[in-house]
């Protein structure tokens, strides 16, 4: 048994630390959720060498001659350009116009003023989340590599299943937190921003993802620690049991009741004893009647 709780506990510890490096990688990265922005192409400057795909062209490089006329070759969705971006927390990062690079802006100054509320909330949750799942780690490393007493033991246990279950609550909390602000973003944010498609990405899987290990490492520990409780119980059960049954048997073979024992035996042993005396005494009394009257009377003469 104390294999198999040993092994238990390294199991809650790995999936702390998964959980762990899961949350801290989805929170510092940007790629909660990605797609694409259609954005109208730029004019092209300067001369035109090659064709390019990002700009509209004229039909002249000199597009500040007011007295040529001016085409543009482009026309229905070519002259929209499909630009992807990616969001996170943090940040949202967007291609730049020649499709080199990245333009970053603060995820917070982006979202509208009603719900950026919604988006520090989230952020001090997914903080705290990391904290409580950092200090949960640290009390199973405790218990790991204590070889004390097993009430301490139980005690960091206990407290490290506190601990992780509170963090794993506050993570869900901060996911659907992000999850209605972005939503709500997309359908209430700055003309220059919204997407034209997005979907969640990699980093929010890896936020669910941590959840899940953080959960399966409450849960593996709250299980050791009630079955260690379990067992405790069980091993009190049957010492009680067998101190009972001690007990009852020090009571069957108690002196007092072996010298009441006695004590009660004494009357039938004086009155076997009254009645053999009593016994002997006639018999010798009947003897010595018998004896003289067998004397002879030669004797009885001589005597007298």
């Amino acid at each position: 048994m104390g294999m198999d709780g040993r092994r238990r506990a390294s199991l809650a510890l790995s999936l702390n630390f998964l959980a762990l490096i899961l949350a801290v990688t989805a929170l510092t990265t940007s790629y909660w959720c990605e797609g694409t922005r259609k954005v109208v192409k730029p004019f092209c400057e300067g001369p035109l060498t090659t064709k390019q795909s990002f700009c509209i062209r004229f039909n002249s490089s000199n597009i500040n001659d007011t007295r040529l006329v001016q085409y543009i070759w482009e026309t229905g969705d070519d002259k929209y350009l499909m630009r992807k971006f990616h969001t996170g927390i943090w940040f949202s990062c967007e291609q730049n116009a020649n499709m080199t690079g990245e333009t970053c802006r603060r995820f917070l100054h982006i979202a509208p003023l009603n719900e950026r509320g919604v988006l520090w909330l989230c952020i001090v949750a997914e903080c705290l989340y990391i904290l409580l799942l950092a200090t949960g780690g640290i009390l199973m490393s405790i218990e790991v590599c204590h070889f004390g007493n097993v009430i301490d033991g139980l005690k960091l246990n206990a407290f490290a299943a506190i601990l992780t279950v509170l963090s794993g609550l506050l993570g869900m909390v901060a996911h659907m937190m992000f999850t209605t602000a972005f939503q709500l973003t997309v359908s209430l944010g700055p003309e220059d921003w919204k997407p034209q498609t997005w979907d969640y990405s990699w980093s929010y899987i890896l936020a669910w993802s941590s959840f899940t290990a953080c959960m399966a490492s409450a849960v593996t520990t709250i299980n050791r620690y009630t079955k260690t409780i379990l067992e405790f119980k069980h091993k009190r059960r049957n010492i009680e049991k067998n101190l009972k049954i001690k007990q009852k048997l020090l009571e069957l073979y108690s002196p007092e009741q072996v010298w009441d024992m006695y004590i009660s035996s004494l009357p039938s042993a004086a009155e076997e004893l009254h009645h053999l005396s009593s016994n002997g005494r006639k018999r010798s009394d009947t003897s010595i009647f018998l004896d003289l009257n067998e004397l002879p009377d030669a004797q009885g003469e001589e005597h007298c």
